[in-house]
């Protein structure tokens, strides 16, 4: 099967910094799917683990080249003798597992637990955009800062709300709850695109946060989610966050000093959508249900795919490209690619 792969720790634009490999079909376990992939999108990850500083210097080759890809639509060829959930012919999307091979491969190898049936209503493409970012922002909404569904009479401060987890998280925040939404976003097409997304107000991320949160007249800012340079703001959002307020992120701060929470008896939450699959915990399955939640809610219309640029076909060019964006902090929701 074709597939896309690193060898080495490099920059995007260097000329083997993603390669096309021929490799054997996965096999699959009791439990797995095996996956025709059709479409993919690109996350920070991605970029991420292909940078694998922690592995070594840019001249140390890896054991084994690695296939990333944490994001995928396509259609089950495939299944495990203990799968129960899950047809051959059914398509399907997901983010997969950490340590997995990814799903930048014409096929995949997944849990049955980690997948959702794709929405009916939209493409491979589109469907391919939100399962990393749907699983991240349901997590940490509803598990990590205890947000019930219907909530309101609070408010809740989402940080680059522009991104492929804030574009899908303001608009769960504002379809499943009552919360007044404040997002953050610094460019005319970011507060447009926020705004889009059922933000009720935008403000400026440039500028100091506590007097332009001040000045709407909003509820208290009771939850915060914090989806990029959270050591860098640290400080102003503890200073809008409500007493007893939560706050919750998703970046990797080198270091966080916490302890300012202590006088507002607030509570931090980390979100990492990969604990799951990673710990095998018992509710492992629960990724799987809230993405056919996720479909049902685009299927009626009440949420809308975060994809704002494609690219066919699934090759090292496209793949790099989106990389690039990626790793440019400019990209506005998410880039998939589809077709090998």
């Amino acid at each position: 099967m074709k597939a896309i792969a690193f060898i080495r720790p490099l920059p995007i634009e260097a000329e083997d910094s993603l390669v096309e490999l021929d490799l054997p079909q996965p096999d699959f376990g009791p439990r797995d799917l095996l996956v025709n992939v059709r479409a993919i999108s690109v996350n920070p990850v991605d970029t991420k683990v292909r940078a694998a500083r922690h592995q070594g210097s840019a001249s140390d080759k890896m054991a084994k080249p690695r296939v990333l890809g944490w994001d995928a639509a396509g259609v089950v060829v495939g299944k495990g003798s203990a799968v129960t959930g899950f047809d051959v012919g059914d398509e399907v999307y997901y983010a997969g597992a950490l340590e997995r091979p990814g799903s930048n491969a014409e096929y995949q190898a997944v849990d049955e637990r980690l997948v959702g049936r794709k929405p009916k209503t939209i493409g491979f493409a589109e469907a391919a955009a939100l399962p990393l970012t749907s699983i991240t922002a349901w997590e940490l909404l509803f598990d990590r800062l205890g947000i019930r569904e219907g909530e309101d009479g609070e408010s809740l401060l989402v940080t680059g709300a522009a991104g492929g987890v804030g574009s899908i998280l303001v608009q769960l925040a504002r379809r499943l709850t009552g919360l007044t939404i404040i997002a953050t976003a610094s460019r005319p097409e970011t507060v447009r695109w926020v705004s889009q997304m059922g933000a009720h107000h935008v403000i400026d991320h440039t500028q100091p946060l506590a007097p332009q949160v001040n000045s709407l007249g909003v509820p208290p800012v009771k939850y915060i989610a914090s989806l990029t340079a959270t050591a860098r703001n640290f400080a102003p959002l503890v200073e809008v966050l409500a007493p007893q307020g939560k706050l919750g992120l998703i970046d990797d701060p080198a270091t966080l000093d916490v302890v300012p929470l202590k006088r507002k008896s607030a509570s931090l939450h980390w979100e990492f959508m990969f604990a799951r699959s990673m710990w095998q915990t018992i509710d492992m399955g629960e990724q799987g249900r809230l993405l056919s939640r996720i479909s049902e809610l685009v299927d009626r219309g009440e949420l809308r795919s975060t994809q704002t640029q494609t690219f066919s076909p699934i090759n090292v060019e496209n793949l790099k490209t989106a990389h690039a964006l990626a790793e440019s902090g400019k990209a506005i929701g998410k880039v998939t690619l589809s077709g090998f």
